[in-house]
């Protein structure tokens, strides 16, 4: 057997690998998210010495775990820092605007920086992450990490699709997104914690459980109002972050390189 036949049979194997980890973390975060909205545990978000909560924050770390561990050959040393920044950046502004009368989140730009540069699975998987460390003192966020992590997951495929290529793209794809997101975030949101966890978010749904909608309802509508203008702000600042980035840096990721995620302004800032 000749050694070309014999690395291309080495490289389908680990493909196979790979490819097989990212379902079985998908499948994991799919069937956790199934499992909250459809039991509706009463006490997920009183900490981790609860039996449920413990098993949630369990499920979705193997899940994030194993996204990672699909993607990392394809990741360069500098992931190692990013990831680290991005979930600090999810959690302060996450935890600082969810203080104030702002019916937005802005705690998923680490996560969507993450996706455009090093794709879906690392977007997700890092939006997983985010929400598992910030529950372990805001308990009340942990039932949102499926929501995080199709963010990233949204981030990687609209990076894909050149969504990053063009400054106003971002934001189109981000407003896109945000409907997807607050359609899957609005179940948990109501049946799991019982509204929301934010000061401005939840005013909104307070208005609108006061007019006589029920507490779903009320939730998706303030879900479909927040989330596609949270997401289209958070995508278009994730794109500047990274057009700002040197050009060796972003086409240091393989994932840009192969998807042309920046276009011609990537190849001239690299070259």
């Amino acid at each position: 057997m000749s050694p070309n036949l014999i690395l291309a049979e080495e490289h389908a194997g680990s493909t196979l690998r790979r490819n097989l980890l990212a379902v079985a973390g998908t499948l994991l975060l799919v069937a956790t998210y199934a499992a909250l909205v459809i039991t509706q545990p009463t006490n997920l978000t009183d900490g981790l010495g609860q039996g449920v909560a413990l098993a949630t924050f369990a499920a979705y770390l193997l899940a994030a775990l194993l996204l990672l561990a699909a993607v990392l050959p394809d990741l360069p040393v500098s992931t190692l820092t990013l990831i680290p920044v991005a979930l600090a950046l999810n959690i302060l502004l996450g935890q600082f605007v969810g203080s104030v009368m702002v019916p937005l989140y802005l705690d998923s730009i680490g996560t969507v920086l993450v996706g455009f540069l090093a794709g879906r699975r690392a977007g997700a998987a890092t939006g997983v992450l985010g929400t598992l460390i910030w529950s372990l003192f805001a308990p009340t966020v942990l039932p949102f990490a499926a929501g995080a992590a199709l963010v990233g997951f949204l981030a990687g495929t609209a990076a894909r699709f050149g969504a990053v290529r063009r400054v106003y793209l971002a934001p189109i794809a981000g407003l896109v997104s945000g409907v997807l997101v607050g359609v899957v975030s609005a179940p948990v949101a109501a049946f799991v914690f019982g509204g929301t966890s934010g000061v401005g978010t939840g005013a909104v749904v307070a208005a609108f459980r006061s007019m006589g909608d029920s507490l779903l309802s009320a939730v998706t509508k303030q879900a479909l109002i927040s989330d596609p203008g949270d997401k289209a702000i958070v995508f278009l600042i994730a794109a500047l972050l990274v057009y700002a980035l040197p050009g060796r840096l972003s086409h240091s990721y393989e994932f840009v390189r192969r998807y042309k995620v920046l276009g011609k302004r990537g190849a001239k800032q690299s070259a």
